[in-house]
């Protein structure tokens, strides 16, 4: 930070038309609570006092794109119209106090059918048959399991790569219609398209697999056809697995390679992740991805300094001198804040009152903001803070 700016952590930050208040945002994270595919008042409140914390930006949780595409049974949906107005809700309440509202489209592929993540994030069992939680058929590019004991994949077949496509666009257009104006694919974590980039899990030997350029084949006709019906003024993210983390897997050589690629088809922002081909998107990670704080930081420099693309951080930015520090050096444009801010919903305030506490409660609502100012005042005249 400069003697004579604000903090880069609450610079603005435009992309297309959509203008961010400030560069912190919420990255999805799964709930597993929906019913049918439908958002409801849980929804509604866990992601809307991310809003009133002061983030610039909050990404709903991945949302499916078709019905068998959904990860466990409770997971958001955007495969039929009914799902549009659940989510307009959300998007209206996030926009209304001050953040601009994101959702991540996805497809499970071979990890779908799963538990719910706190019965066991594994293959749905009897207890889970006994709640009414019956398993579906799944797929993927290869008939490969995501681990053991899980579901068998169908091989997809030319039929279901077009059917994919049309499947992203359609609930990309829900997506606008529910009033979102930031929309991010879901290329990572060993979902269904993220299992076509890896060698690992594409071994096939037709125009979907073998080569890198068909790997990469399905995933940029998606992404290709989704920027051309999502509107010309809205920005599109990509989130990817920079690394698999696993011998013979996707490397960040690869990232480069498909960010090229990603930029020249359109994306505006690369959200840089890591790891999850197999097990457990969340999991502690394969031995070749120790982690530590800012352990992805690299992947997103890298990615930014290769492609000239503007890039998301994310994984265990814990601090706003953290936070800070990325962005100072170059490293990235966005931070994106999971599970620390499930532990603190005004994590972004609370770094104003960290990194510019005279500017600290003006930046949320007033209902909360009014109060706040005065406090933090009072605790200052007092030596309290």
């Amino acid at each position: 930070m400069t003697s004579d700016s604000s903090p880069l952590l609450f610079t603005p930050f435009r992309l297309r038309e959509v203008e961010f208040p400030n560069r912190i945002a919420i990255s999805p994270m799964c709930q597993y609570c929906a019913t049918d595919g439908l958002a409801d008042d849980w929804h509604l409140v866990h992601l809307g006092r991310f809003a009133i914390g002061g983030a610039g930006l909050v990404i709903i949780e991945a949302t499916a794109v078709e019905e068998r595409g959904r990860i466990s049974h409770g997971d958001l949906g955007l495969y039929n119209d009914d799902q549009i107005a659940p989510l307009r809700r959300i998007s209206d309440f996030l926009r209304a106090n001050g953040s601009v509202p994101g959702i991540q489209l996805a497809h499970a592929g071979r990890k779908a059918s799963m538990q719910r993540a706190w019965r066991g994030n594994g293959a749905l069992g009897p207890e889970d048959h006994a709640r009414g939680e019956l398993p579906w058929p799944v797929i993927a590019p290869s008939p490969i399991p995501g681990n053991d004991g899980w579901l068998l994949p169908d091989e997809m077949t030319p039929q279901d790569m077009t059917a994919q496509v049309e499947a992203w666009c359609a609930a990309a257009k829900r997506a606008e219609a529910a009033g979102f104006d930031v929309i991010e694919l879901h290329l990572a974590h060993g979902y269904l398209l993220h299992s076509f980039l890896s060698p690992l899990s594409n071994t096939r030997d037709d125009e979907w697999g073998g080569s890198f350029e068909n790997r990469c084949r399905l995933p940029l006709e998606i992404v290709r056809a989704v920027r051309a019906v999502w509107p010309a003024d809205k920005p599109l993210f990509v989130r990817i697995s920079a690394v698999d983390g696993m011998e013979g897997g996707w490397e960040l050589e690869d990232s480069l390679r498909l960010a090229d690629h990603l930029r020249d088809a359109g994306v505006d922002l690369v959200d840089c992740s890591s790891g999850g081909l197999a097990a457990s998107a969340t999991a502690p990670g394969a031995k070749n991805l120790p982690r530590s704080a800012g352990f992805q930081v690299p992947y997103a420099a890298a990615i930014k300094r290769h492609s000239n693309l503007p890039v998301m951080a994310v994984g265990l930015i814990l601090t706003p001198e953290q936070g800070e520090a990325i962005l100072e050096a170059g490293d990235a444009d966005m931070i994106a804040i999971g599970r620390g801010a499930l532990n603190d919903p005004n994590w972004p305030d609370h770094a104003r009152q960290s990194l510019d506490p005279d500017q600290a409660g003006h930046n949320i609502p007033p209902q909360i903001g009014w109060w706040l100012i005065r406090w933090l005042r009072q605790l200052r005249s007092l030596g309290l803070s």
